[in-house]
C-alpha cells in the first residue's frame, strides 16, 4: 500500500484491504533501514509488473477464454484490476487459508467499491457467500489448504473450475512456506489436471550464498521458516523443479533481469521517486528472487 501511495504504480483496491501504513520515520533517523525499504520498494515494482506481463501474455492468448488460479492470493487485488481493463478471465479464482479468506470476504461485504465490480460480472444464480467462501459467475474464493491438492481440488470444481479452460496458476512466494514434497504435489496436480496450463512462480533464488543465508536467518528471527528454500538454491533448480514435475517446458529469470526488462521511462520515473544510492545492495536483492513459468499445451498456444 505504501508503495502505490508514493506512486510506484497504480492500484485503487489495496486501500480498501490494508489499513494506512503508520508515518515513516525522517531519512536521517534511520537512513540504512529507509534505504533497505525503498530498495524493497523497487523490487515490489519488479515484481507487480513481470507477473503482470505473464499474466496479460496468458490472457492474450486465450482471448480471455481462460480461467486463473491465484495460489495463497491473501489480499491480491488482481481481480478488480483485470476487470477494470477490461481483461477478466471465464473465472478467476482464489484460494487461500480459511482465516484469510474470512478477513478478505469480510472486507469485500462491507466496502461497496469492492462488492460492486463482483455483483456487476456476475450472472444468472444469486451469489452464493458464507464467512469461508464466495461464489459469483467470474470470481470465486475459496478457504482451502495448498498443502492437500485433493481437497483442494474438490473444493475448486464445487465453485465451477472447468478442467478443459486453458488454466493459469500464479503462486507468488507461496511455494517456499511448503515442504519440496508438498510443493511437488501441488505441481503434479495441476499439470496433470489441466491439458492446456500455465504456471508462474516468483520466489527466492540463490540462497545458497553468503546474502541468502542472511535473508533465512533474518527470517528465522522473525519466526518464519521458509520449509521449502532448498529448491531456491538456483535457477536451474527452480527450473528443474517444474520439468520434474509434469511441465513440459520451463524458464526461469532473476528479478535483476527482469528489471532490466521494464519500460526504460518508466523504470526512471520510479528511480525518481526517492534517491537509490545503495544501488550494489539493491541489484544483490534482485538476484535473490526469481520469476518462473512453465506450460504444459496440447492445443499448441
Amino acid at each position: 500500500r505504501f508503495a502505490v501511495s508514493v506512486g510506484y504504480w497504480n492500484d485503487p483496491y489495496i486501500q480498501y484491504f490494508v489499513r494506512q501504513a503508520k508515518e515513516r520515520k525522517a531519512p536521517e533517523i534511520n537512513r540504512g533501514k529507509l534505504e533497505w525499504e525503498w530498495e524493497h520498494l523497487t523490487g515490489y515494482y519488479a515484481r507487480v509488473h513481470g507477473v503482470s506481463y505473464l499474466i496479460k501474455a496468458f490472457l492474450e492468448k486465450t482471448e480471455c477464454n481462460c480461467q486463473i488460479v491465484n495460489l495463497g492470493a491473501g489480499m491480491d487485488t488482481l481481480f478488480w484490476r483485470l476487470k477494470d481493463e477490461n481483461l477478466l478471465p471465464r473465472k478467476y479464482f482464489e484460494v487461500d487459508f480459511p482465516m484469510i479468506v474470512a478477513r478478505k470476504i469480510h472486507n469485500i461485504k462491507s466496502k461497496p467499491p469492492l462488492s460492486k465490480p463482483i455483483m456487476e460480472s456476475h450472472s444468472g444464480d444469486s451469489l452464493l457467500i458464507d464467512s469461508h467462501s464466495l461464489d459469483s459467475s467470474r470470481y470465486s474464493i475459496v478457504g482451502a489448504d495448498l498443502r492437500f491438492s485433493s481437497d483442494l481440488e474438490e473444493k475448486l470444481k464445487k465453485h465451477s473450475l472447468d478442467i478443459h479452460l486453458p488454466t493459469l496458476l500464479v503462486a507468488e512466494c507461496v511455494l517456499v512456506y511448503m515442504t519440496p514434497q508438498q510443493s511437488a504435489n501441488l505441481l503434479k496436480w495441476a499439470a496433470s489436471t489441466f491439458p492446456v496450463a500455465m504456471v508462474i512462480n516468483y520466489e527466492q533464488v540463490n540462497m545458497r550464498d553468503r546474502f541468502g543465508q542472511i535473508m533465512i536467518e533474518n527470517l528465522q528471527r522473525r519466526q518464519c521458516n521458509l520449509a521449502g528454500v532448498e529448491l531456491c538454491s538456483s535457477l536451474d533448480s527452480q527450473r528443474e523443479r517444474l520439468l520434474l514435475n509434469g511441465w513440459e517446458n520451463a524458464r526461469a529469470i532473476d528479478m535483476m533481469k527482469v528489471y532490466s526488462f521494464l519500460p526504460q521511462a518508466d523504470v526512471k520515473r520510479i528511480e525518481a521517486l526517492e534517491f537509490l544510492d545503495e544501488k550494489e545492495l539493491f541489484e544483490q536483492l534482485m538476484q535473490h528472487y526469481c520469476i518462473c513459468w512453465a506450460s504444459k499445451d496440447s492445443s499448441n498456444l
